[in-house]
């Protein structure tokens, strides 16, 4: 398990993956504002991110970053098998959300988005809760100490909000209230800001262990 990153270039290359997969989930929602003024003139926020589908030109930014993040998730290795499929699989995901637009008028097309869609922050909590928490005995460092903590907290956040997403989806009475103040939307954002950040924590762009 424990493995010599500072030696091992393939490794270091990890580092920069991690980072750039981060950063693409914390930047998707600031993208798709920016892509519907730009195309429309309206920094209207939609009920959630998949209702920007259809909205010019930020329909055709979700999709891309979508594709983008499911690539880089194929490319991602790790450490174990288990790291690679649970990538893999994140990139099943991904791309099935970018196909299955909420959007559609096919009611199996739109209920299959919501499916990817929880089953790709299901990959994300575990790469957080687990996968990322993962270290060997001779391996916990100071540093990792800390980094741990923000994956815990980062995958409680995304549980909490992956939740919430849920509730004022199934239950009648909320969604009048959760439309009003475009609830989902910044949970939605919120799980994936915490996602990003800690896909950048594990890249040590924080928190870096200092070199031997």
């Amino acid at each position: 398990m424990a493995v010599n990153e500072e030696k091992n270039n393939q490794v270091i290359s990890y580092l920069t993956l991690r980072t750039l997969i981060g950063a693409l989930g914390m930047a998707l929602p600031l993208l798709l504002v920016i892509a519907n003024y730009i195309s429309l003139s309206s920094l209207q926020v939609e009920n959630s991110i998949s209702d920007y589908y259809d909205n010019a030109a930020a329909g055709d930014v979700l999709v891309g970053v979508l594709f983008v993040l499911g690539f880089f998730l194929l490319s991602y290795k790790g450490y174990e098998r288990i790291d690679d499929r649970a990538s893999d699989l994140g990139c099943v995901f991904s791309l099935g959300v970018a196909l299955f637009p909420t959007t559609s008028h096919n009611h199996f097309v739109h209920v299959m988005h919501f499916v990817f869609a929880f089953l790709l922050f299901s990959v994300f909590i575990f790469f957080a809760l687990y996968l990322f928490r993962k270290t060997g005995a001779d391996a916990m460092t100071r540093q990792k100490k800390n980094r741990n903590k923000v994956y815990l907290v980062c995958g409680i956040i995304m549980v909490i909000c992956v939740a919430g997403i849920a509730a004022f989806s199934l239950i009648n009475s909320w969604g009048a209230f959760s439309a009003k103040y475009n609830l989902i939307f910044w949970l939605e954002a919120v799980a994936l800001g915490s996602f990003g950040f800690s896909w950048i924590t594990k890249g040590e762009l924080l928190w870096k262990d200092a070199k031997a």
